[in-house]
């Protein structure tokens, strides 16, 4: 989560019966006046490398979560360029330090890649009392790949239609109201409503996204902070109800969906984001190569409009970019979560 949200978003769109305009046609629409920030998206010349072998892509999520979709779209069309497949190695668990240490560990030679977020390289540090990876030390930095937007969803047995009218519900049910989290995003963004909400929510961890929204829709548990890419499909059929968007300003992807601080909380903004990174020690010229293929990709119009359907904003950059990122994400996220109460575990 840094590609601020767009400003100047249009009016939210409206359906028939009255709803936001939540569908692929609407998504589609957005990212066509998504800019695709030219001089981002060139890549360097590349140097000449090619992979010994083909090439895993290792995930610190489950199938069926909002990286995962776009690991599996980046894989699909990375091959072809390296000339090599490219598999998608799905180590969820842990908060995603289990993909972490794998990534770490694995050779410098370009054949693993860590396709991660601000859960092991931002909020994990400063979440968990222990992790055997440091995220600027052990990896080195590729390509970032862009934002995943977060929403606020429930339950669809919930009878809150607006975040303001579940505050008041969790105010007249102290303890009763509870979120799910299936990584470190909604953990963060979890605390930190019911903090700035002042009121009192259970916290119900799952080890992965899809599991945390099956009893999400299940009324298990009242709601939760989900990706676009995880949630939008469950959104579109009515299992779940989107509320507000967990950034300061409306997403250009779901105009229709307001954001937190539309709804009453001033200054709410998380956002998560996704990039690419390889073992410490990865030479130059392979850098190099992998992040010239993968900002070759991104700047392709019709990858643009494949991403934003799923809920994606895509985007990318130098090796240099993302590191600089990565040591500011570490310090905005610790503050984050200390502001949010959350204490190490």
């Amino acid at each position: 989560m840094s590609g601020a949200p767009a400003t100047g978003c249009p009016k939210a769109g409206r359906s028939k019966a009255g709803r936001p305009q939540t569908g692929r046609r609407g998504l589609l629409a957005a990212a066509a006046a998504l800019p695709l920030l030219p001089a981002l998206l060139r890549p360097a010349r590349a140097a000449e490398w090619k992979p010994p072998r083909p090439v895993t892509l290792v995930v610190p999520f489950a199938g069926g979560s909002g990286t995962d979709a776009v690991a599996r779209i980046l894989a699909e069309l990375l091959g072809p360029v390296l000339e090599v497949p490219v598999m998608v190695d799905n180590r969820a668990g842990a908060n995603g330090t289990l993909a972490a240490m794998v990534a770490a560990r694995a050779a410098p030679d370009g054949t693993t890649l860590f396709m991660t977020t601000n859960t092991t390289h931002s909020a994990n540090p400063s979440l968990m009392k222990r992790i055997d990876y440091d995220p600027v030390a052990d990896f080195t930095p590729i390509a970032r790949m862009g934002n995943l937007p977060f929403m606020l969803v429930v339950g669809e047995q919930v009878p809150a239609r607006s975040v303001k009218e579940l505050l008041e519900l969790a105010r007249r049910q102290p303890g009763q109201l509870s979120y799910a989290s299936g990584n470190s995003t909604g953990i963060v963004a979890g605390a930190t409503m019911a903090r700035m909400g002042g009121v009192e929510m259970l916290h119900v961890p799952y080890r992965s996204t899809p599991t945390a929204m099956t009893d999400v829709m299940a009324g298990r548990v009242t709601g939760m902070f989900v990706d676009l890419a995880a949630g939008l499909p469950h959104v579109q059929s009515g299992k779940l109800r989107a509320l507000a968007m967990s950034t300061r300003e409306r997403s250009a992807l779901m105009p229709g969906i307001p954001s937190m601080a539309e709804a009453g909380l001033e200054g709410f903004d998380i956002t998560s984001w996704n990039g690419v990174f390889g073992p410490a020690g990865l030479p130059g010229p392979v850098v190099a190569t992998l992040n010239a293929a993968i900002r070759g990709v991104l700047a392709r119009p019709e990858v643009q409009r494949r991403f934003a359907a799923i809920g994606f904003e895509a985007f990318s950059g130098p090796p240099e970019t993302l590191d600089a990122f990565v040591r500011a994400e570490l310090v905005k996220w610790r503050e984050m979560i200390e502001a949010a109460g959350i204490e190490k575990e």
